[in-house]
């Protein structure tokens, strides 16, 4: 009765997205008040860190929504790595997602040979771990509130 296909087709990941969106709207009281405002849309946040040639020293990559900072990237070379730049980087990102865009917690994703521990350090809890993502390695997501 029903046809299925496997390919890749943009018009119709779209046309699915739009209708999720309209199905957790009309679910989600918090969904539909967000529909239409500025809040609506993934604002980027970006943060760099460089060396005095000019050079990438590090950065971080992310986004906030929702009253969320969801950070994507954070990368330091090694030559500068130990100095405290990741610690800048992260606390610069929160500062700016607390203060300028009203984000109230943070979120990411790590794996287990990255930097789970720095993470916590930072303030982060593991709130979920996958084994095995991808096979034979870990991947946590932590979260952290920016505001008490």
């Amino acid at each position: 009765m029903f046809r299925i296909e496997a390919e890749v087709d943009k018009g119709r990941r779209d046309l699915l997205r739009s209708r999720l969106r309209d199905t957790n709207s009309a679910a989600s009281p918090v969904l539909s008040a967000l529909r239409g405002t500025p809040g609506e849309r993934e604002v980027p946040l970006h943060v760099w860190a460089l060396d005095p040639s000019g050079d990438l020293a590090g950065g971080l990559v992310g986004h906030t929504w929702a009253t969320w900072l969801h950070v994507t990237y954070l990368w330091v070379d090694a030559r500068h790595r130990g100095a405290g730049l990741g610690s800048r980087l992260l606390a610069e990102a929160e500062r700016i997602a607390r203060a300028d865009r009203g984000c109230a917690s943070a979120r990411l994703e790590t794996w287990d040979f990255q930097a789970p521990e720095f993470y916590r350090r930072q303030g982060y809890d593991v709130v979920c771990v996958i084994p095995d993502y991808p096979p034979g390695i870990t991947e946590f997501t932590l979260t952290k509130r920016l505001i008490s």
